[in-house]
């Protein structure tokens, strides 16, 4: 069964090749990223196994990708780029995902962008830039409470970096966990009485537009959201207004509802908003984490 990654960056393309093993099935590294999804069937010509990083897969062009069965999904967000179910009622192609390499890589992410929003430090450095000495004044977040939505690993990783620090950790989550010194409380709770509040959830129908108007207001005035699990959990036009009116003080976003970022987003001119460009989980020991899933995935796949 031959395998082909269809988009990969330099690093990853990299880090595949370091990766392959001689045994391993026919691995062929297509080294664009920067590819559309009607280019998909030329790309795999026949493959059975595609390794997608972050390429949309419809229904329309996985139908013409002859030979495919599985599809090895870099990452858990999956349903961002394609819609497995129908790939696997409609089509018979698998779709696998890779869990848990990157956790402590997102967990730092998210919390350095907790740090520079709450310290206003990338507004200082553009004004700075700019000619201005501006000075702002930040929130101290030693005893304050940072409230995470979702717990799964990289929730667990955040807690650990913020208890730390000495910051008071609540969490919610759909189904019932217990972590030392994490308080579960009910979301609207959380939302009340949390200074810092991190989203870890997947995106699902359930969870699109999670962080909705209504939710956004029943947030403590002046907290700070940070986001760096999908940028579709977020209504956007209810931040982006909160944002305008102060009622949330910051935010640290890694990820958006469209991607790239277009210049002219909103968020892009607000000036109480930190932004990365969807980067969290990029580190050399996530990258091998990663890779080093996919490989395996792809070993289980041939060998039955």
């Amino acid at each position: 069964m031959r395998v082909v990654f269809v988009d990969a960056n330099a690093t990853l393309a990299a880090v595949a090749r370091r990766l392959l093993q001689p045994d391993d099935p026919p691995f062929v590294i297509h080294a664009e990223p920067a590819i559309a999804p009607q280019d998909l069937p030329g790309i795999l010509a026949g493959a059975a196994i595609a390794v997608i990083d972050h390429t949309a897969l419809p229904l329309d062009v996985a139908r013409a990708c002859t030979g495919l069965k599985h599809v090895v999904f870099l990452g858990t967000g999956a349903r961002s780029y394609m819609d497995p179910e129908a790939l696997r009622a409609e089509l018979g192609v698998t779709v696998h995902t890779i869990k848990g390499y990157g956790d402590t890589a997102v967990a730092e992410c998210a919390f350095a962008l907790m740090w520079a929003a709450t310290r206003g430090i990338a507004q200082m450095d553009r004004a700075m830039r700019a000619g201005s000495w501006l000075r702002t004044e930040g929130m101290q977040l030693t005893g304050k409470r940072v409230g995470l939505v979702g717990f799964g690993g990289i929730a667990a990783e955040m807690a650990r970096l913020c208890q730390g620090v000495g910051m008071r950790v609540l969490a919610w989550n759909r189904t019932a966990r217990t972590h030392p010194d994490v308080a579960f409380v009910p979301l609207e709770r959380l939302l009340a009485e949390s200074d810092v509040v991190s989203l870890h959830l997947l995106l699902t129908d359930e969870t699109r537009g999670f962080l909705s108007a209504d939710r956004i207001a029943a947030m403590k005035p002046g907290a700070i959201v940070i986001n760096t699990a999908r940028g579709a959990l977020i209504d956007e036009p209810a931040l982006v207004e909160a944002l305008r009116t102060g009622h949330i003080a910051q935010a640290g976003l890694d990820v958006f509802t469209v991607e790239p970022l277009p210049a002219d987003h909103p968020l892009a001119s607000l000036p109480n908003v930190t932004l990365s460009a969807h980067s969290a989980f990029r580190t050399p020991e996530a990258s091998d984490n990663l890779i080093g899933a996919a490989l395996a995935h792809c070993r289980r796949i041939t060998a039955g």
